[in-house]
């Protein structure tokens, strides 16, 4: 049995379909991210979760009981979730140890169950120095511990997390990402975490969903997810990509200003009269010389119109001869190109993902 069920879930505001038709189940102990751009549904999703909104269609359901349904909701209270909002919502007045207690207090534990389960989430969270501090005294990571601890402290039975690192720095973000996956694997909470940023995602799920325009574009772990994009929307979404789009014609697929062998292709076999893929930048090797034989693979020759240092790599645009495409290829420091030489351009199509035609 799935510990959160989400079955035909859908919102309706007015005229406005906000969430279509979602279904979704979790697994205990599992940690997957709502992602998408904003206003594609997946906050309102999280708040029906929460019991905040109710649905117009569908139902949620925990441990097989439910709890959400258009006629029927739990209170949000009575639910056995913790939520951890972008603002932390910790209170000002009090220290660290009594915002994390606070909940513990609640729940009417003595003196010395709730000492102890306060002293043991707040070492776990490298708080335990900071015990006796208030909030105002606390770096913004430090706060979002204080946050996660508070959530975790209790017990409960899902985490809700909406976009939780969003008021943070860079830097910051980027540790407190493997922070909460350390938490996760710590404690093996059942989670829904809400972010728009894809590498947060990549980092700290088990599986991703991928919503647009109220819907769920595809479920995966996230390294199917990069590799095997179901749609062109996914493609774009998760990290950069370049789109081919082409016509087979014989044994070639004819794209814009160039065409490249069919057989060569991944699912050769199923290719139809219009044929598209995605094609990851690190996946294109960049060289100075023609190969001797530019049909042997996928050889595309081109001129560097554009180039970026990013210190772990360099990013080129280049554009194939008599095309109006531009495609993006990375390359170690060390690959060095000038703006307006010419190069060829080498495709590995084994790491080629089909997608749908535009």
């Amino acid at each position: 049995m799935s510990k959160l069920s989400l079955i035909g879930l859908g919102r309706r505001f007015g005229s406005f379909d906000a969430v279509q038709d979602v279904s979704l189940s979790l697994d205990e102990g599992e940690l997957v991210s709502l992602l998408g751009p904003s206003g594609c549904g997946k906050t309102t999703t999280l708040r029906m979760i929460a019991g905040f909104i109710r649905p117009t269609t569908g139902r949620i359901e925990v441990n097989g009981a439910v709890i959400s349904a258009p006629d029927y909701a739990v209170p949000p209270e009575k639910r056995g979730m913790s939520m951890i909002f972008q603002s932390y919502a910790i209170w000002p007045n009090m220290t660290v140890g009594e915002n994390v207690a606070f909940g513990l207090k609640l729940r009417k534990l003595s003196a010395s169950d709730l000492k102890r389960r306060l002293d043991k989430i707040l070492e776990i969270v490298q708080l335990g120095h900071l015990k006796d501090r208030y909030p105002a005294e606390l770096s913004g990571g430090q706060q979002q511990r204080v946050a996660l601890a508070r959530a975790i402290v209790i017990e409960p039975e899902v985490l809700l997390l909406d976009e939780p690192l969003s008021n943070l720095d860079a830097n910051l973000r980027e540790e407190m990402r493997s922070e909460i996956r350390r938490l996760h694997d710590a404690f093996r909470i059942t989670t829904v975490y809400v972010t728009h940023d894809q590498a947060e995602a990549m980092v700290i799920s088990d599986r991703i969903v991928v919503m647009n325009h109220g819907r769920i574009e595809q479920v995966d772990d996230p390294v199917s997810m990069y590799n095997r994009p179901n749609t062109r929307f996914v493609a774009g979404f998760i990290g950069r990509t370049n789109f081919l789009d082409g016509t087979l014609n014989g044994g070639m697929i004819e794209c814009d200003g160039f065409a490249l062998r069919a057989d060569l292709a991944p699912e050769a076999a199923t290719l139809s009269a219009h044929a598209s893929f995605s094609i990851r930048p690190q996946t294109i090797a960049i060289h100075r010389a023609a190969p001797p034989d530019p049909t042997a693979g996928w050889w595309i020759g081109g001129r560097i119109i554009e180039r970026a240092y990013l210190g772990e790599n360099w990013d080129y645009v280049v554009q194939p001869e008599g095309s109006s495409l531009r495609l993006r290829a990375s390359a170690p420091p060390s690959d060095m190109h000038e703006t307006g030489a010419r190069v060829w351009l080498q495709i590995d199509p084994t790491r080629a993902a089909r997608i749908p035609p535009p």
